[in-house]
């Protein structure tokens, strides 16, 4: 009996698409505020991933397993949903991936990481500076510094410069993806072209392409962690990052140590061959199916990219980039921290990066040359291949120790000048065995001691950063800072490494490294804020 009533204001109220007119829904639509896109946060000044960059790309070769265990030191980052009432399973881009999104996050990182480093490894450590070797056995070690310190470069300037272009970048697949997919290409096409030429200017272009090519793709890649994961567990994916560096790097040493093996000739020793490079230049191949597939492969991985459209477009300022790594004042003991930071990675580094050419000239050089070969009825090569393999994995399951008892040492000795100094010294031992044992020892005893210390320090550094940055609030901006010292440290191994082979021979390569550790102990101990 109620069919007729009309509830006022409910039933009876008029539809504006159909009694409005098009002047006055124009003139509703004219009254109407829209919301302006928020800037986002340049990637380069974002303490979320100069932090990443800080704990997991830190680590020289044969002791990035330490970036698994590095301390979770609270990172000054005003952004962080932590610190208001956001949900802080919310990432930067405004989605909230559940388990399986996070879960594919994971898988697409830590498989990039072991997928990049085992070719990188294996050509920058091995097969490079074999090739070098065999084309001009004379100039090897000042083509390879050139190729380490110019490479180092212009990873740094491009790496830079992807990361500024991406967070420019508007497209429907987002801000990340059409950099990383195209750097690996890029990339892919830089590692034919040096295994196709043995002429050294050629190589010397190859490989900074390659630098070039490869931080297009890895400075989004980075940058995606601050986007993409929230803050509940980017952490945790970061030190799965961490673990497939470690675990890439091993293996990429044991490819390139295969490959030597395999060779059959050692320059030097056997002289007839020494320019025979066809199995050596069997890996690149491979090795640019894998660059050309790694940046395709994460995207289909992980959940897609929300579209960048729709966010503010902005202005690409040189000025503005060039500001963004001006170091701060009045903060010595950022600056002891930097240099001591740059001295320590530097010399440990110098070791990892001349290893073979140590091993061949050196260490090995009466075993290879004389009666005492591991193997008499095996090619030259394979003792050094041995050696370079059991380094390999005497590196990664010494840092992996260092993964275990930092957090124990940490609780009982809180992070401090004096826990880092132990960790330098470390490395100090650790470099100064090869020196005065020149044999296959004491290079195992490098791997596992130097391996240990350093793997313990690249542990506490992220920590110890934290204590030295002078403003919380600018914390982006001086991590990004810090973090050139990875640049600055390889091109000093690479220069300081070749002129003290060139002026006293691979013993005055330890002796080197050992000044260098020793002054940075003694810079850590100059360093008056602890946490």
């Amino acid at each position: 009996m109620n069919e007729d009533f009309k509830r006022p204001g409910i039933d009876d109220k008029p539809d504006p698409d159909k009694v409005l007119t098009p002047e006055d829904k124009a003139a509703i639509a004219r009254l109407a505020v829209l919301p302006e896109s928020a800037e986002p946060e340049a990637s380069r000044t974002e303490a979320a991933v100069q932090s990443t960059k800080l704990a997991a790309e830190a680590a020289a070769p044969m002791a990035a397993a330490a970036s698994v265990a590095s301390i979770d030191a609270a990172v000054p980052d005003p952004n962080s949903a932590f610190l208001d009432m956001r949900d802080p399973m919310v990432a930067a881009d405004g989605t909230r991936p559940g388990k399986l999104d996070i879960t594919r996050l994971t898988i697409a990182f830590t498989l990039s990481a072991v997928l990049c480093a085992i070719p990188w490894m294996a050509l920058g450590s091995v097969v490079v500076p074999e090739m070098l070797d065999r084309i001009d056995p004379a100039g090897r070690e000042s083509m390879f510094a050139a190729i380490n310190a110019v490479g180092a470069i212009v990873a740094l300037i491009s790496n830079v410069l992807f990361g500024a272009l991406s967070d420019l970048t508007r497209t429907k697949f987002g801000r990340r993806t059409p950099w990383i997919v195209a750097g690996g290409v890029l990339t892919a096409l830089f590692v034919l072209l040096l295994g196709a030429t043995h002429a050294f200017p050629a190589m010397l272009f190859a490989w900074c392409g390659m630098q070039f090519g490869y931080n297009m793709m890895l400075a989004p890649f980075v940058a995606s962690m601050a986007d993409r994961l929230p803050d509940k567990v980017r952490g945790r994916v970061s030190r799965w990052y961490g673990t497939g560096i470690a675990v890439g790097q091993m293996l990429g040493l044991l490819v390139g140590a295969g490959i030597l093996a395999a060779s059959g000739v050692d320059t030097g020793v056997f002289g007839a061959g020494a320019t025979d490079l066809s199995v050596l230049r069997t890996v690149f191949a491979p090795s640019a199916l894998l660059f050309a597939l790694i940046g395709i492969v994460v995207v289909l991985i992980w959940p897609r990219e929300p579209s960048s459209v729709e966010q503010a477009n902005v202005r690409f300022d040189m000025h503005a980039l060039l500001a963004d790594f001006r170091p701060p004042r009045h903060a010595p003991d950022y600056y002891r921290l930097l240099v001591a930071r740059t001295l320590i990675m530097a010399g440990y580094g110098i070791v990892p990066m001349y290893e073979l050419y140590v091993l061949k000239y050196y260490s090995l050089a009466s075993v290879i040359a004389g009666p005492g070969a591991f193997v008499t009825s095996a090619p030259a090569s394979l003792p050094v291949a041995i050696v370079i393999a059991t380094m390999a994995v005497i590196a990664l399951a010494a840092s992996l120790v260092a993964a275990l008892v930092v957090g124990p040492l940490v609780d009982r000795f809180d992070v401090s000048r004096n826990l880092v100094m132990v960790c330098g010294l470390l490395c100090l031992i650790g470099v100064i065995l090869p020196w005065i044992l020149p044999s296959a020892l004491g290079m195992w005893l490098f791997a596992a001691i130097a391996g240990f210390g350093y793997g313990l320090y690249n542990a506490v550094d992220h920590a110890m950063s934290m204590t030295v940055l002078p403003d919380p609030s600018d914390a982006g901006h001086d991590l990004a800072v810090l973090n050139l010292t990875n640049t600055l440290s390889v091109v000093l191994s690479a220069i300081a490494g070749a002129v003290a082979v060139v002026l006293g021979g691979y013993s005055w390569l330890f002796c080197v490294a050992t000044v260098m550790i020793a002054a940075a102990v003694v810079l850590f101990s100059t360093i008056k804020t602890d946490r």
